[in-house]
């Protein structure tokens, strides 16, 4: 995009920042004619978003390159109830390392005057306040990077681009034994080993949970393999034992889920070294080939992984368990919402089940959703119970003797779908789990983090109960029966500590409601629905057709009778959908898909095969309301200029 293009199009001014207020600024209140004169992306995030926190470090390096002119706003605009209250954000802000200013908008005021309809969405403002992108979903760096050289020199031309510092004032630094602990794994002796996520560390804590005895990993942010003092993490988060003798045999004890550095760390307790076992480092984003635009939407396949463990990309794996029945590591890979395993013995990795695409569907493995798994463990009986955060649901993984894998849902209605009601499951709800742990009678605990509580399902008679309540964002439940009874132990994330809770005997039947995700409803006539993806590839890259259409289009809606015609998945970012007038409102899912690669082309006008090349994903999910006088046309931007 040139200046010539730009000035020919419409110019739109930028809508005013309103909200409950501001963090990050020291107190200071912002609106745009403060910051007239920078180039504003506003970033429209929600902490509990993993798409979110991929842009939240995709922005950074720009935020420290261009720090003299760019000043990146963060729009927080709640999915969940638990969002909206003030202390949960602020902790949130810190718990993320987010060094810019933060508007707090819980009513989605200035969410909706930009009309934004996904997290993340990204509206870049030029120096006089006129929107110049509009951009959902992540992987939009290079795109950015192409951006903002353009205005930097369109502006400085103009004379309205002022140099300087931004509006950032950074809170006051608090020292903790533990910041934000994620999960925790119970070693041999009676000591605990505990995921300091928010110090880049693990912790290795004794029987009182307060007493460190030592450290693994230096505490500073980053990725280095080696001693026990040297090694670096980057907000480590689930951690498994392997067993005795597959220990030996490999070298190592414990599988760490290394989240934002996208690998698996392994640690060899008696030296407490660290060494990387799966990933590059690399953000699973790209997919090559074919297996990009596959017909049932999976955005990865077996064949696609890489050839050695270390070649493999990851997306943030958030949890990891040995599976006795698979002989393997499991792996909640949040970042592409599916299950993922790793041999210890062979290296090799492997899809367990999900095919990428966000929300909550069951059935065979290689066909179902998750939405960023993020607690997971195994039974007795060698199933899989998975914490799915983003549906507020519980999942299980059920192991047929032909290898074959069949996803359940215990508890959980949708993406958009929560609340706090405990009774029968069917109609019980959860509201962002992030961790899960077996009882001794085979029932479940659920740490059901946004509600602050432990809760527990029972197979047996599909029951759901609370076990405790009050906690401040629980991550993490786990049995601890190194007593005389049973105790659960729970990390209490928002309160930096593990804390022992008895496992009642009778436990409570809360019942505080079901409720959705609240967003304005779009206006819809029934009918014909002209459907619109708008994408355009930035400057210096070109659509990456070797495969075909480098595009791709999935469709379904909660209920499935909204749509008479037009679901499925092809390529192209366009498509005629029939909406029934039978249905008075329902929620449309979209996935939409676009790849492209840097330049320059080669003499034949190719994209060579070193090219860097780049996946543009984002999924919607657009309420909707039947009316006779709604519109019939729909268009939405991946990357709209």
């Amino acid at each position: 995009m040139d200046s010539a293009t730009k000035t020919s199009t419409v110019r739109v001014r930028a809508s005013e920042l309103e909200g409950r207020g501001w963090l990050n600024t020291g107190g200071a209140e912002l609106n745009l004619e403060k910051l007239r004169g920078k180039i504003v992306i506003l970033d429209f995030w929600t902490f509990c978003c993993i798409n979110c926190l991929h842009v939240l470090d995709e922005l950074r390096p720009l935020e420290e390159q261009y720090k003299d002119v760019l000043v990146t706003v963060g729009v927080h605009s709640p999915k969940f109830e638990h969002e909206a209250d003030p202390v949960a954000l602020a902790a949130a802000v810190e718990r993320y390392d987010i060094h810019h200013p933060v508007l707090d908008d819980p009513e989605l005021v200035t969410w909706q005057a930009y009309s934004a309809r996904a997290w993340p969405t990204l509206v870049v403002v030029d120096p006089e306040g006129y929107i110049v992108a509009h951009l959902s979903g992540e992987g939009h760096a290079a795109g950015l990077e192409s951006l903002i050289p353009e205005l930097i020199a369109e502006h400085e031309a103009k004379g309205t681009l002022h140099r300087g510092d931004g509006p950032y004032v950074a809170p006051e630094p608090v020292s903790r034994d533990l910041r934000f602990p994620g999960k925790v794994l119970p070693l041999g002796g009676g000591t605990f080993l505990v995921s300091d996520t928010g110090h880049h560390r693990l912790v290795e804590m004794a029987a009182d949970l307060t007493t460190v005895l030592r450290t693994i990993g230096s505490g500073t942010k980053g990725f280095l393999d080696g001693s026990a003092v040297d090694a670096q993490f980057n907000e480590p988060q689930g951690l498994t034992l392997l067993p005795g003798e597959l220990a030996a045999a490999v070298g190592y004890d414990v599988v760490v889920a290394d989240s934002v550095n996208h690998r698996l760390r392994a640690i060899t307790l008696a030296t407490g070294e660290v060494r990387t076992v799966a990933g590059n480092g690399v953000q699973r984003l790209l997919e090559a080939g074919p297996a990009r635009v596959n017909d049932d939407g999976a955005s990865t396949s077996a064949a696609d992984l890489g050839t050695t463990p270390l070649e493999v990309a990851l997306s943030s794996p958030w949890d990891v368990a040995y599976s006795s029945a698979l002989k393997t590591v499991v792996i909640a890979m949040a970042g592409t919402h599916q299950i993922f395993g790793f041999d210890p013995s062979t290296g090799a990795v492997s899809i367990v089940a999900g095919n990428g695409l966000e929300g909550l569907l069951d059935g065979p493995g290689e066909q179902a959703w998750f939405a960023q798994s993020s607690g997971i463990t195994e039974d007795a009986q060698g199933n899989i119970w998975v914490a799915d955060s983003e549906t507020s649901s519980l999942r299980v993984l059920k192991f047929a003797a032909d290898g074959s894998v069949t996803v359940e849902t215990a508890i959980g209605e949708g993406l958009f779908d929560f609340g706090f009601r405990d009774g029968d499951a069917g109609q019980a709800r959860l509201q962002h789990p992030l961790g899960v742990a077996v009882l001794p009678d085979g029932s479940v605990a659920i740490a059901d983090t946004y509600n602050g509580a432990v809760r527990r399902y029972d197979p047996a008679t599909k029951q759901v109960s609370t076990l405790a309540r009050g906690l401040a964002e629980p991550s993490d439940v786990l049995l601890d029966e190194s007593g005389e009874v049973p105790l659960l132990i729970v990390v209490e994330a928002n309160k930096h500590q593990l804390i022992r809770l008895p496992l009642p005997k009778n436990a409570l039947q809360v019942d505080e409601g079901a409720v959705q995700t609240h967003r304005p409803k779009t206006p819809l006539a029934p009918g014909e629905l002209a459907l619109t993806i708008r994408f355009s590839a930035p400057t210096g890259q070109k659509l990456d057709d070797r495969w075909g259409d480098p595009t791709q289009l999935k469709v379904s809606s909660t209920p499935p009778e909204l749509l008479i015609s037009g679901e499925g998945t092809s390529v192209g970012l366009a498509r005629t959908l029939v909406l029934s007038a039978d249905v008075p409102e329902g929620i449309l899912h979209l996935t939409a898909r676009a790849a492209a690669c840097d330049g320059p082309e080669d003499a034949n006008g190719e994209i060579p095969d070193h090219a860097a090349c780049h996946l543009y994903q984002q999924d919607w999910g657009i309420p909707v309301v039947m009316s006779a006088d709604g519109s019939s046309e729909l268009a939405l931007d991946l990357r709209g200029l």
